[in-house]
């Protein structure tokens, strides 16, 4: 999507709250969400190259998470990012052209779409992944038909999507349906990505918000949705240095 957002931490640093919070493992009981998305499929006007994934390895690296989600990405990608992720299981799901075909990227020989990455050591061995019921075809991004992917496991269930950018009441509708998905996953359960719903619009995020999950958001589009059993902690904007054009997006989740 081509929506621009101005980040406000300084040009080149990755501000966190304490170097603590990304140099040292993890502790016990805590799980680390990184969201992305990268903008690499070169479509769009948003599209700077590899310049992204030298940014998005980076801040990978230094943040560790167990959890990465990206979207635009490339299925290429995954390769090239597992590297800073570490031992990762890691699913990649494509968007559909209208004819049901894959949508590629740039390059024409990789495709397009969303990537999910669960660290080893919750042992994530069940995989799902599909393109929604719901879909604006009249417009939607580059005629892409929008889809979700998961990797769901007893230790932690985790999703990523890419909603539809030109039609709210479809990317309520493709919310909805996820979230549904999510709830008979085993616990605890996360649904992260760039749901292109806004808190205070209409219809935004706060229509789709189920039972059984809290929610947070980076102020625009990107958000992440943790089953009760799951506390939010800090949360943290990343500033890409305008190699896309969303700011990447840490949150620190614990057990109840």
């Amino acid at each position: 999507m081509n929506r621009v957002i101005v980040s406000l931490m300084a040009l080149g640093l990755l501000a966190v709250p304490s170097a603590a919070a990304c140099t040292a493992p993890t502790s016990a009981g805590t799980i680390t969400v990184l969201q992305l998305n990268i903008c690499h499929g070169g479509m769009a006007g948003c599209y700077r190259g590899d310049a992204v994934l030298v940014k998005a390895a980076e801040v990978i690296g230094s943040s560790k998470p167990q959890v990465l989600s990206v979207n635009e990405a490339c299925s290429g990608d995954v390769d090239r990012l597992r590297p800073a992720m570490g031992p990762a299981r890691a699913l990649f799901v494509a968007a559909r052209n209208l004819d049901g075909t894959p949508t590629l990227c740039r390059d024409g020989a990789q495709q397009y779409g969303n990537i999910i990455m669960v660290a080893n050591s919750f042992a994530a061995t069940d995989e799902e992944s599909g393109t929604y019921t719901a879909q604006y075809t009249a417009a939607d991004g580059h005629l892409e038909l929008r889809s979700w992917a998961c990797l769901s496991a007893a230790e932690l269930s985790a999703c990523t999507t890419h909603l539809s950018s030109d039609d709210a009441p479809t990317a309520l509708a493709q919310c909805r349906d996820l979230m549904n998905r999510a709830a008979g996953h085993p616990r605890p359960a996360i649904v992260v990505g760039d749901f292109n719903l806004e808190d205070q619009g209409s219809p935004g995020m706060r229509d789709c918000d189920p039972t059984g999950f809290s929610r947070r958001g980076d102020g625009d589009v990107q958000h992440l949705y943790a089953s009760d059993d799951l506390s939010f902690g800090r949360t943290t904007s990343i500033d890409m240095t305008g190699t896309t054009d969303h700011p990447g997006w840490l949150a620190t989740l614990t057990h109840r």
